[in-house]
């Protein structure tokens, strides 16, 4: 037994959750957790990958969050899958719907309207001053990013803040009334826009779906409501963590940071090192949908197999005996993390969050090279996302 473990909870990961995985992937890096019905805890890089290159037989379509039970059976019929609830053939042909508007190509065409966004953001940053940089950076650049790829109005964009929320605290286990009526609030939304796209398509992404078919069939407007859904909470939620958790990186760690601004292009392999560090997403689940085994235990069919991505990425077998060491210079040429996931659900929009990421950091560093923490931040209270909800900064001149 493990009574320090408990990856359903998060004051788990508001603790100290990777001394408690690293001892895990040494001693048990397959156990079994009783809580929330019972799960598999997938601690290593190399079984985190099996599983997720196995959709097979290990499926996404029975639940991904530890804890909601079978996705497949509990969901109200007039509400359709997420893209993240798929297996194939399914999962591929709704990801290449939109594909085309997230390759590297594609979202390096977005760059002018990135760092437009980043700088009006920092703009409003008094020189001097002390601030949330969650509020004034890590929240508005990725959200104003995917409103604009949605074609949401300017004057619409402060609700997508309460919206995200509310779909982390659904998904982090914090889920009240009013939670449900700000999701219902954003599902009638997205309704509206889908119909007035359908009488008349716009140049976005919420056109492009109303205007798809798979194998000769329209969408439904429930599965186009899903899929925007879907899009807004990752292309939001991750960026901003990945924003918010690498400043804290950088202000954490000022001999990392001198080397990151002696070396500005370290800065893409920086990125990479905060996400492999930071992984924004604690854990996503599979069920296995036969009995097999993996590490000499027996898998039955039906069990739960919790992917615990930041303990992949920590594992000592790909990153060394220094793996807990934030270190901008790290080597990511060869080893690579999984804080985009890895196989089938490898993220849509990682390239999208990597251009946000690097354009932030440059003119952030441009701006306010030594930026410092002016306070302890305030944690996300999530078993699903590593965020920061509150980062005190000094901006400095």
């Amino acid at each position: 037994m493990n009574a320090d473990f408990a990856p359903d909870s998060p004051d788990f990961f508001l603790g100290d959750p990777h001394s408690v995985m690293k001892r895990l992937r040494r001693t048990d890096p397959l156990p079994w957790y009783e809580g929330s019905g019972g799960a598999w805890c997938v601690l290593k890089h190399a079984d985190l990958m099996a599983i997720s290159r196995n959709p097979g037989t290990y499926t996404s379509t029975r639940g991904i969050q530890i804890g909601l039970g079978n996705m497949s059976t509990n969901r109200p019929a007039a509400v359709a899958p997420t893209i993240l609830e798929m297996d194939p053939p399914q999962h591929n042909l709704h990801r290449k719907l939109v594909i085309s508007e997230f390759t590297p190509g594609a979202t390096q065409k977005l760059e002018t309207m990135v760092r437009a966004i980043a700088r009006e953001c920092i703009d409003t940053i008094e020189p001097g001053s002390t601030g949330d940089l969650v509020e004034s950076l890590a929240v508005p650049v990725p959200m104003y990013v995917i409103a604009e790829m949605l074609g949401v109005p300017r004057a619409d964009r402060p609700d997508f803040k309460r919206w995200s929320d509310s779909m982390i605290e659904a998904g982090g286990g914090r889920r009240t009334p009013a939670t449900d009526a700000c999701l219902g609030e954003m599902l009638r939304y997205f309704a509206a826009v889908l119909a007035e796209r359908r009488r008349a398509p716009k140049d976005d992404l919420v056109s492009t779906l109303a205007r798809s078919e798979i194998e000769g069939e329209q969408l439904s407007d429930g599965s186009i409501l899903m899929f925007c859904i879907t899009l807004l909470a990752a292309g939001n939620e991750t960026t901003r963590n990945l924003i918010s958790g690498g400043s804290y990186l950088l202000a954490r760690n000022p001999v990392e940071r001198a080397r990151l601004l002696a070396d500005p292009s370290l800065l893409s392999n920086a990125i990479e090192e905060m996400l492999r560090w930071w992984t924004p997403v604690h854990s996503f689940t599979r069920t296995a949908t036969r009995d097999t085994t993996l590490r000499g235990k027996s898998i039955r069919e039906g069990d739960v197999m919790l992917l615990l991505y930041p303990s992949a990425n920590r594992d000592e077998e790909i990153w060394g005996e220094d793996s807990d060491r934030f270190d901008v210079g790290r080597d990511h040429r060869k080893q690579r993390h999984l804080a985009f996931g890895f196989g089938e659900h490898l993220c849509l929009g990682a390239p999208l969050a990597r251009l946000e990421a690097r354009v932030v950091f440059e003119e952030l560093l441009a701006r306010f090279p030594r930026f410092e923490l002016a306070g302890e931040p305030e944690m996300l209270h999530s078993r699903l996302m590593h965020g920061v909800e509150r980062l005190p900064v000094a901006f400095g001149s």
